[in-house]
């Protein structure tokens, strides 16, 4: 199954997974190889990480205060573990696959980078279409 985007990525679904580009599946395919081998561990896609709670009214206890603002998240392409330099602990790994670096999706990203290093401590590792 093919869809356009307008940075002309084509989405496509491999044995039920979706992919927003052909380069996010390679790049799926090269970490599932480093997970088989022992390089890397816990290898999950598309984790949702909270960056700004839902704002809500105040509730009255037993109902939910009307919705005011939306969370704010941002969702991995993926996440995994790696052992550290000392290779005694694991570091968490989040990588974004990125096609193209402009244009107003790109500087949303780049504030959710942000608020990702900010609120969780963890800096995005960019991965280029090209590898």
């Amino acid at each position: 199954m093919w869809k356009k985007n307008k940075y002309h990525a084509k989405k496509i679904v491999v044995d039920g997974q979706k992919f927003d580009s052909m380069a996010e599946f390679h790049r799926w395919q090269e970490l599932k190889l480093l997970e088989d081998s022992g390089g890397i561990c816990n290898l999950q896609r598309q984790v949702e990480y909270i960056l700004i709670p839902e704002q809500r009214e105040p509730g009255d206890g037993k109902k939910k205060g009307k919705l005011i603002e939306r969370k704010c998240s941002y969702v991995a392409d993926f996440v995994y573990s790696i052992r550290d330099e000392d290779g005694l602990f694991y570091k968490t790994v989040v990588e974004d696959v990125k096609g193209c670096r402009k244009g107003a999706a790109y500087d949303l990203f780049v504030v959710k980078r942000k608020l990702m290093l900010e609120r969780y401590g963890i800096k995005i590792r960019e991965v280029n279409k090209n590898g």
